[in-house]
């Protein structure tokens, strides 16, 4: 494998070497989905680019519940199939392909009800662990447990007594989605495929009625590259519709928008030892463990608005705070809320909302020679979508290819982490730095930890916490930069740390001293540097505004208050 350094340089160098010869496949969106394709394509032997209009996992990938699981409520639905698939890519992932970054979590399941509640909820969590270990790559979570009310507290002091009358826990996984993301674009690069961010595809190459490569134009630069390829896929999630329409062609499905939002509080606001799934009338709502926090969500509502910048209402907090107060013995208020983000789920819609039933699961489409499109789906099963389109691409290629191996290809930081992480206080000891911080780098960085550590090497004062947001590095900035494709300050405050919803300030004290680090890297000038702050306090301050306001109309045009960011 070459340098995964994903620089200026190499972004710059990536652009002309797209443009310069033709490409088996150019992938268009660089969510997980995208990001997975690219590295399918790659390492199958096949040339392959991968643009994407922002920055890495900007959209839904940077947005989700941070859960990589079956879907215990699928089993309610009979989506047996789904459920499996996923618990299987659940244990692929947590045992081979990211140990370093996905890791196991346990969930306590209040029960409410005396008599048929429990055998009803053991039943469909037997049935989980019973698949996960029939798919025959499960790492070993624990069996789900029966607990008493006592128990249960005991776990749990947070709930009230008279909340539950006992319990199960049970165990899922979780990752960092945008680090996830990122970390798959690093290992497609690595592997040799050419990757760009902040390049926008504007319109579709043709000749007749052939898709035969995309337009792009540099969103930095304002430089434009025409990338030709033998087949391009469409991997843009909420997007889709809107690409599609660039061919000119009616699409096989169309892609609906479902808004989920989540709140993201102190960890001592809720004295817990486990995370909480609770049912409420519409779905299911997840208080997940998060570092020093709690993740508190979702919400599952329509979304025809702003897909750049979907907006949370107060309605939406509000909804979120409701439910699960109703199982706190001390109750969460809008004050105890540190962060709150707002994602859109792609859901595959048919022509009609009479005559179709919206799906989690995923579609391949050949809509046009030289064009497939890939929507749908979850996170959790991103691997097997980005096979299916790879396998559908290759379709229209005039020659043999491998088929997938991406179950047994490790990601950028995998191999040698748990060799790393039982050194982990030798490591301590050898840089000078606590074993936290140690552990807090090789739990986001894994066996490429050596990398950052040589930045504080050459500059002690890297070693210091980050201004404003001190459970990350200065050096982690610097990294960000120098090897993560980061170009803008919400790149890092957003995506590469997630110091926008850890902090109550959403990042307002940390952005000045992070874009100071970044303009040594970056060679801003006073003026870029002080764009970049002064955008980025723009937009939290939009955000928050938009927070307060009762309806997704009012909220999304507060919202788009604060304009995009642009470089000059």
């Amino acid at each position: 494998m070459r340098s995964t350094a994903m620089g200026p340089g190499e972004r710059a160098r990536a652009l002309r070497r797209m443009a310069e010869r033709e490409l088996d496949i150019v992938v268009v969106g660089g969510g997980v989905v995208g990001a997975g394709t690219a590295l399918d394509a790659v390492t199958r032997g096949l040339s392959v680019g991968l643009v994407e209009a922002r920055d890495w996992a900007s959209g839904t990938s940077s947005r989700s519940s941070k859960l990589i699981h079956g879907g215990l409520r699928y089993l309610e639905m009979l989506d047996f199939a789904l459920v499996r698939e996923a618990l299987r890519e659940r244990g692929l992932l947590l045992r081979t392909l990211a140990p370093h970054l996905v890791k196991p979590v346990p969930f306590l399941y209040p029960l409410r009800h005396r008599g048929w509640e429990r055998p009803y909820v053991t039943a469909g969590v037997t049935l989980y662990d019973t698949m996960a270990m029939s798919a025959g790559r499960d790492p070993g979570l624990p069996r789900h447990r029966q607990l008493t009310r006592r128990q249960a507290l005991r776990l749990a002091p947070a709930l009230r007594k008279d909340a539950l009358v006992g319990a199960v826990q049970y165990h899922d996984a979780q990752v960092d989605d945008a680090r996830y993301t990122m970390t798959l674009v690093r290992t497609a690069a690595g592997y040799g495929a050419h990757v760009a961010s902040r390049a926008e595809v504007t319109g579709f190459l043709r000749e007749g009625e052939r898709v035969v490569g995309v337009h792009v134009r540099d969103m930095e630069t304002g430089a434009t590259y025409d990338v030709r390829a033998g087949q391009v896929v469409n991997a843009t999630g909420v997007w889709t519709d809107e690409t599609q329409a660039m061919v000119g062609e009616r699409g096989q499905f169309h892609v609906r928008a479902s808004k989920g939002i989540h709140l993201v509080v102190p960890r001592d606001r809720i004295h817990s030892s486990t995370g909480l799934i609770l049912r409420t009338e519409k779905s299911v709502l997840f208080v997940i463990p998060w570092g020093r926090h709690w993740i508190v969500g979702t919400t599952d509502t329509r979304w025809d608005l702003d897909k750049v910048h979907p907006a949370a209402s107060r309605t939406d907090i509000e909804y979120l705070l409701d439910h699960v107060n109703e199982v706190l013995a001390v109750p969460l208020t809008r004050e105890d809320v540190e962060g709150v983000y707002a994602g859109l789920r792609p859901l595959l819609a048919g022509e009609s909302d009479a005559t179709s039933q919206l799906s989690r699961e995923h579609t391949v489409a050949h809509p046009v020679p030289g064009l497939v499109v890939v929507a749908g789906g979850k996170y959790t099963t991103y691997r097997v979508m980005a096979a299916d389109a790879v396998d559908a691409a290759v379709h229209g290629l005039d020659r043999k290819v491998p088929p997938s191996c991406t179950a047994t290809v490790p990601l950028v930081g995998a191999e040698g982490y748990r060799a790393l992480w039982n050194a982990r206080a030798s490591t301590a000891a050898r840089t000078g730095l606590h074993v936290a911080r140690v552990e807090h780098l090789l739990n986001r960085y894994g066996s490429l930890i050596e990398e950052p550590l040589a930045l504080i090497a050459a500059e002690p004062e890297l070693a210091y916490p980050l201004d404003g947001a001190d459970d990350y590095l200065a050096a982690e900035v610097v990294y960000a930069c120098t090897h993560e494709g980061a170009l803008h300050l919400g790149d890092v405050l957003d995506r590469r740390t997630r110091v926008s919803i850890e902090t109550f300030d959403r990042g307002a004290r940390a952005a000045r001293a992070c874009g100071a680090l970044m303009a040594r890297v970056l060679g801003w000038e006073e003026e870029r540097l002080r764009r970049e702050v002064d955008y980025y306090l723009k937009r939290i301050e939009a955000e928050r505004s938009s927070q307060e306001q009762t309806d997704d109309h009012t909220a999304d045009a507060v919202r788009l208050g604060a304009e995009d960011i642009v470089p000059g």
